[in-house]
């Protein structure tokens, strides 16, 4: 299993935990995580790019001019592709790319991206996270001890609802619950912060 320090908020060793091997043990799977990331990213695409199609576009339906004997190539209509304002061929219309992967595979993808934090020393595990006062300020003055101005993805739970409200305004602060941890936010992340009464519940949800 693996073993790291367990930090205060003032970045301080007060301990050390061992971590699920199940989470944050696993071996490498490198394309996993790319796959996952690439489905997360695709499912989030608003897929709203749309064109006209020759039958949507404004204008006569009428022959341009007859078909023989004019000197000219034939022409059917106005809003033939080939012409200027004419119609889009093969152009996008609006549609989902939402895609799934397996639950199982997911949580592959997932278990070896933890991994991936653990042997870059990107996973700091804190005592504690409760603030004075759950204000922006304190929480942004807490994180950059620990971070050292890292994009900061922090896991905790309903029992941190004012450090999810604190963070709101932070651009480079991301709260999410156990069971709303992803893949793309977890590679997104510099650090991954997770309060050491959260590791069960994270076992509990993704082992």
């Amino acid at each position: 299993m693996p073993i790291v320090d367990v930090l205060d908020l003032e970045n301080k060793k007060v301990g050390s935990v061992e971590l699920p091997n199940e989470l944050f043990g696993c071996e490498p799977r490198p394309e996993l995580v790319h796959e996952a990331v690439i489905m997360q990213r695709a499912c989030e695409r608003q897929g709203t790019a749309s064109t006209l199609r020759r039958g949507e576009v404004s204008g006569s339906g009428k022959k341009p001019w007859k078909q023989k004997h004019t000197g000219r190539a034939r022409a059917g209509s106005l809003r033939s592709p080939v012409w200027r304002h004419g119609g889009t061929v093969f152009g996008p219309k609006p549609r989902s790319y939402a895609y799934s992967m397996p639950k199982r595979k997911y949580r592959a993808a997932l278990q070896s991206a933890l991994s991936g934090k653990v042997v870059n020393s990107q996973l700091i595990v804190l005592s504690d996270l409760s603030l004075q006062e759950p204000k922006t300020k304190v929480l942004a003055k807490a994180l950059e001890k620990i971070s050292h101005g890292s994009y900061v993805l922090v896991v905790a739970g309903k029992e941190y609802v004012n450090i999810a409200q604190a963070s709101q305004n932070l651009v480079d602060v991301k709260v999410l619950a156990p069971d709303q941890l992803n893949v793309y936010d977890i590679v997104r992340a510099g650090v991954v912060v997770v309060p050491q009464q959260e590791l069960a519940h994270l076992k509990e949800v993704w082992s």
